[in-house]
């Protein structure tokens, strides 16, 4: 009984000296947050804002995955999902430091080799569903729809990053191919539930 009482002691010990972080610093109060290198920037910046904006398009993403895992089987699909989050983080990161310091803190990059995967599965996509003749609207499954959300959102990222300057190695061309992804799993998806999409169709 001695030992389990002192063991008991020891572990409560223990715990009381781990102090759990806070989820609010207060730091961001003033309306200013810090970059990785320790720069003060105000929070309504064209860089916080683009970095911002990259976390709103992995969120959505998630959304995608959830709705996907609801749904059962799509393991490849999920697999290059979740390699695109990952690698909006690497991302994210390197929009969060300042351009001059990004090799000392050693930043993970894009991996080229992520596009190439994307572009097999649009390819491999692309290849089960009808040719597009013309403009669609978006919407369809719940799945398709929120592809095409991400899809805009991930536009939106593209312009801005190119606007900043573009300096993320592989940045860009990401951006791009994932935003082709979006549209044609978009498409796959409706294909695969029986959607007809809706063709554009001008008023005269």
């Amino acid at each position: 009984m001695k030992w389990a009482e002192s063991t008991a002691a020891i572990c409560n010990s223990e715990l009381a000296m781990v102090e759990k972080s806070k989820i609010y610093t207060k730091g961001g109060d003033g309306g200013e947050t810090s970059l990785v290198g320790g720069t003060r920037v105000s929070k309504g910046s064209a860089q916080i804002d683009l970095y911002g904006d990259v976390d709103e398009l992995n969120s959505f993403i998630g959304i995608v995955t959830s709705l996907l895992k609801d749904k059962g089987g799509y393991t490849t699909e999920l697999e290059t999902l979740l390699d695109v989050q990952s690698a909006l983080f690497d991302l994210g990161s390197n929009l969060a430091c300042e351009d001059d310091k990004r090799q000392e803190f050693k930043l993970p990059q894009i991996a080229k080799n992520l596009i190439d995967k994307m572009e097999l599965d649009i390819d491999r996509m692309d290849a089960e569903i009808p040719n597009l003749k013309n403009f669609i609207l978006p919407g369809g499954t719940l799945i398709s729809s929120n592809f095409h959300v991400c899809r805009t959102i991930c536009r939106r990222v593209e312009r801005k990053l190119i606007s900043h300057g573009g300096n993320v190695e592989n940045g860009i061309q990401f951006l791009n191919r994932l935003s082709d992804y979006f549209f044609i799993a978009a498409r796959y998806f409706n294909h695969q539930n029986g959607n007809t999409e809706i063709e554009w169709v001008p008023k005269k």
